[in-house]
């Protein structure tokens, strides 16, 4: 039975190579739905939620300010919310939860920062991910960071991990003046993939690692491949778009891309 159901996956893949057989069995071996011939040079991060643990802040303190309305935030629309920028991401919150005309999204934001301000510098960082920004540094394949987050909630998201963030080629924020769109607009990956040295980077050489739906569209709307890394409560209908999914950074293989392996920097 297990043999019939792998040759029949073989044969989808043989018959529709842009298929993406991202079920159960895929999160359990993520390489079977890989592209057959990447060939990966760069690699860029996402932040929120994928390198630091930051989103359960977000979600906390929007459960306090809906509670006030006799309403609840639900994983539903956290994942319209995740990876935007933080204005596109407060008018999906005023309008989806009906309280736009009670509360504005100007004035949600103000309100959610005074919240934030106390909770961004406790930031912890997601299993695995020291352990992959250092190899692929040691291993000399460039990387950069393209996160929403403005420069203010960097700087405090990052202020005890900036040893590890300085790793990283460059840093492309939401506020940057040439990302005029947020995700799933690809305009803060293609930023990110011309300040490499050298660059443009050609997209299809890139690897985009995401946790937000939002992300991977913006990483396959700019030519680009991607590993989703979702929290584990997001609906799996979201998974769809990535190239491969993966439950933590931990998980991830890089010889599966043809980056250097992990033993090659230990040794």
């Amino acid at each position: 039975m297990v043999l019939k159901l792998a040759l029949s996956s073989i044969l989808v893949l043989r018959q529709n190579p842009n298929c993406h057989l991202l079920s159960s069995a895929t999160m359990a071996n993520p390489t079977s739905s890989l592209p057959s011939k990447a060939s990966i040079t760069h690699v860029i991060f996402d932040m929120d939620g994928l390198l630091l643990d930051t989103e359960k802040f977000y979600t906390e303190v929007q459960e306090i300010i809906l509670a006030r309305y006799n309403k609840t935030f639900d994983w539903s629309l956290k994942a319209k919310m995740m990876g935007k920028k933080a204005i596109e991401a407060a008018h999906v919150f005023v309008e989806e939860t009906g309280i736009s005309e009670l509360l504005s999204a100007e004035d949600f934001l103000t309100e959610r920062e005074d919240m934030l301000q106390s909770l961004f510098p406790t930031s912890e960082l997601m299993p695995g991910a020291s352990r992959l920004i250092r190899h692929l540094h040691a291993s000399g394949i460039p990387i950069c960071l393209a996160t929403g987050s403005h420069r203010r909630h960097f700087e405090l998201k990052t202020q005890r991990h900036r040893e590890l963030f300085s790793l990283m080629h460059h840093v492309v924020l939401g506020d940057d003046p040439e990302v005029k769109q947020g995700k799933p607009s690809p305009d803060i990956f293609l930023a990110a993939a011309k300040r490499f040295e050298g660059g443009p980077v050609d997209p299809k050489n890139i690897l985009v690692f995401e946790d937000a739906p939002a992300g991977i569209s913006a990483a396959k709307n700019a030519g680009m491949l991607a590993v989703m890394v979702p929290d584990p409560r997001l609906d799996s209908s979201f998974h769809g778009a990535a190239d491969q999914v993966l439950n933590s950074l931990l998980d991830f293989n890089p010889s599966d891309w043809g980056l250097p392996p992990f033993e090659m920097a230990a040794s």
